[in-house]
């Protein structure tokens, strides 16, 4: 028999010791009827967020939609393997009476999830910026293609990410005191999972908000002088879904941030039921992140809402609509000449400014 000092679950004598000292769950069955009910609706709301997300991407071509189809993705795969498997499976029903060996997977599958869901926001947060910032380096660089490119990378690191934490202490049951390999572990999942995308999502977010600041000035001189300064309401939507998604975010995932520094520095999970109830309430709010966005996005997006209309009304799309020239016109008799038809192409179309074609790119 293989030892794990550090295991999920302790040996039989140290399991036996510690049912006694073990604070109190003060919750009871609240966290299971919470998380069954987290399950049922955020689910189904984010398969329907990613059929209707799917159908933009097609519609559009944009990567904008991609990196949400990935963060939609990403949020299904955390309340499958955390809520699903970890909270409701492992804990409610098996309490945890499983080989180690599976309670390690599972574990390392569920920070694995968890870390994707969490950076897929990262490439979109630089897609904006690099759109407010830089209109023409992003007309260069931002299309479907490299947009799953990245969100491929974004998965496989995220993925790797979760190895370490095969080796991730239970909280909730483990006695000893956090030794050198849990305040590793802990300091590695605090800075992947909140503080280095807090940082991005703050420099990025105050650079896009400059922008626009400064873009407003710039329209509000332009109005006292008489002339006008096109800009486009898209990217003002766009933006506030950036910033909804990244602050709710930032709100929700903070008190886990918080508790399980204190778990490592002052008093642990295991010992004081006030700091057992505070994580049940941390974890709680932090998974509740993965089945908010569908309601942001609706709040938000005009677009996102006819899109999930189209699917609940199950209306079909045309897979690639083509968008036609102003100056285009159908020949009203189909047995005009072609002579005759090409010289009236001829008179009817006219060179598109540099503008107006850079618009039919997008």
């Amino acid at each position: 028999m293989i030892d794990w000092h550090n295991g999920t679950t302790p040996g039989q004598r140290e399991d036996e010791r510690s049912a006694q000292e073990r604070s109190e769950c003060v919750l009871a069955y609240i966290p299971v009827v919470y998380y069954s009910a987290l399950l049922c609706v955020g689910v189904p709301v984010n398969i329907l967020t990613l059929v209707a997300l799917y159908r933009l991407v097609v519609r559009t071509q944009k990567a904008l939609y991609v990196y949400l189809l990935a963060l939609t993705g990403s949020d299904i795969l955390s309340q499958l393997f955390i809520i699903f498997v970890g909270f409701l499976l492992e804990t409610a029903v098996f309490h945890r009476d499983v080989p180690v060996l599976l309670l390690r997977s599972v574990s390392m599958m569920e920070f694995s999830a968890n870390h994707a869901s969490i950076w897929a926001t990262v490439p979109l947060t630089v897609d904006r910026y690099v759109a407010l910032c830089h209109p023409l380096l992003h007309r260069q660089i931002s299309y479907p293609a490299r947009a799953r490119r990245i969100i491929a990378v974004v998965l496989t690191l995220a993925l790797a990410s979760g190895v370490p934490f095969f080796w991730w202490s239970d909280m909730w049951r483990v006695s000893h005191e956090p030794n050198n390999l849990d305040t590793a572990l802990i300091w590695t999942h605090v800075t992947i999972i909140y503080f280095l995308p807090c940082c991005i999502f703050l420099v990025l977010n105050s650079l896009i908000i400059l922008r626009l600041r400064k873009r407003q000035r710039q329209q509000m001189c332009q109005d006292e002088s008489g002339q006008q300064l096109a800009v486009p309401s898209k990217l003002g939507k766009t933006t506030a879904m950036l910033l909804a998604v990244t602050s709710v975010f930032a709100v929700l995932w903070a008190p886990r941030t918080g508790v399980v520094l204190y778990h490592l520095y002052v008093t642990s999970v295991h010992n004081d039921w006030r700091v057992h109830l505070a994580y049940d309430l941390a974890n709680m709010l932090a998974m509740l992140n993965t089945a908010v966005n569908f309601f942001l996005y609706c709040f938000v997006s005009k677009p996102f809402r006819a899109a999930v209309r189209d699917v609940l009304l199950f209306r079909g799309a045309p897979l690639h609509p083509r968008r036609p020239l102003r100056n285009q016109r159908t020949p009203a008799n189909a047995s005009t000449s072609s002579i005759s038809s090409t010289k009236r192409s001829q008179r009817e179309v006219t060179p598109l400014s540099p503008k107006r074609a850079d618009n039919n790119k997008m």
